[in-house]
């Protein structure tokens, strides 16, 4: 039967001109791995990053204003120590409620968009 079968990506916004920004928060501050944008997307810059078998694509939009309520939600191995790693990094690391017995967390980027870090299982 026809159906749905997983996530490729999930797009966060972010002001024009920001991609060094983006570049050093997501992959060097939460480390996530860049990967190379297809060249026909390149003209709009941002960019982009491999997690597992997804992605998070990083773009610009104009009039951008910050995501409270939507965002990316990474599972996050060894839970204290990365939380512990991005307050050494100037994170302000949330703790947040417990759902479905797995702790959580909240930081936002330097854009002021919500993220999400659920311990792994």
């Amino acid at each position: 039967m026809p159906h749905i079968a997983d996530i490729d990506h999930v797009q966060v916004a972010i002001p024009p001109g920001a991609d060094d920004a983006a570049r050093a928060f997501y992959g060097g501050v939460l480390g996530l791995q860049e990967v190379p944008k297809p060249a026909p997307l390149n003209a709009s810059g941002g960019v982009w990053f491999q997690l597992g078998t997804s992605q998070l694509h990083i773009g610009a939009e104009q009039g951008f204003a910050p995501n409270k309520k939507a965002h990316p939600a990474f599972v996050v191995e060894e839970f204290d120590e990365y939380c512990a790693l991005l307050r050494e990094r100037g994170v302000a690391v949330r703790e947040e409620a417990q759902v479905y017995g797995r702790r959580r967390a909240g930081i936002e980027d330097p854009f002021g968009n919500r993220v999400e870090l659920i311990a792994a299982a």
